[in-house]
């Protein structure tokens, strides 16, 4: 096994566990007692996201504003190359597809269930961004929210296409496995030139982790994925300037 696959099982786990629980309860968890944990999975997130940034800048007060710059500035010609590439569009679209597919739900219709959340699970911010992390650093205690989040939507997809959705922990494993496993391939990289290539990546990742926090908790609707390319421009524009 990969050093970095535990948090991308504990994923899928959770959509297979969400799925056995809708079976087994017959009834999804009520909305007062999904709020709460949708709080704490915030807040949690919050802290794993800042913390991952505030860890990663280190050396001299110069050399840590000269980091934290890097990264800012791999946010910004992150999202104008996300808004170039459409990417919130795209992850627009897979939602406007779910809510099709879930207005047409019918008995028998397992395979609309299927592509249903293997889409939403696939595309959802913290995939790619837990994936990322797990690749740099070994397992992301950030893919346990992913995995309570994928599993409560679990528990609700059960009640309207049957048990198929839980075959989604397939793909979802495979996807973000993939994401890790690409990341490792760059251990040479980041063994054979300075910190800071490492450090710039986990600093943006914990950026937009924090950002993906402000959307649990509903605080602000920040479009994550026009900002995913600044995770390639972060090492890059380090490898550059520092």
């Amino acid at each position: 096994m990969m050093r970095g696959m535990v948090g991308a099982i504990i994923n899928s786990a959770g959509i297979v566990l969400g799925g056995g629980l809708a079976l087994v309860l017959k009834k999804p968890v009520p909305a007062p007692k999904q709020a709460r944990i949708q709080f704490f999975l915030g807040v949690f997130t919050v802290w794993f996201g800042l913390k991952l940034t505030v860890t990663n800048l280190n050396g001299t007060i110069l050399q840590r504003l000269k980091l934290l710059g890097i990264v800012m500035l791999a946010l910004v010609l992150g999202k104008i190359a996300g808004k170039i590439l459409h990417l919130q569009k795209l992850s627009n679209a897979t939602g406007q597809f779910a809510t099709r597919k879930m207005a047409t739900a019918g008995p028998g219709r397992m395979n609309d269930g299927f592509q249903v959340t293997t889409a939403l699970f696939c595309v959802a911010p913290l995939a790619m961004l837990g994936a990322v992390a797990e690749g740099v650093n070994g397992f992301s205690s950030v893919f346990c929210v992913k995995a309570i989040m994928d599993g409560l939507a679990t528990m609700g997809f059960v009640a309207t296409f049957g048990w198929g959705v839980m075959l989604s922990a397939i793909p979802v494993l495979a996807w973000q496995g993939a994401i890790i496993s690409g990341v490792e391939l760059l251990d040479p990289i980041w063994k054979g030139h300075a910190q800071p290539l490492r450090e710039a990546v986990n600093a943006t990742d914990g950026l937009l982790v924090f950002c993906v926090a402000l959307i649990i908790l509903q605080l602000k609707k920040v479009a994550v994925a026009e900002y995913l390319p600044s995770l390639v421009l972060a090492p890059l524009l380090t490898w550059w300037l520092w």
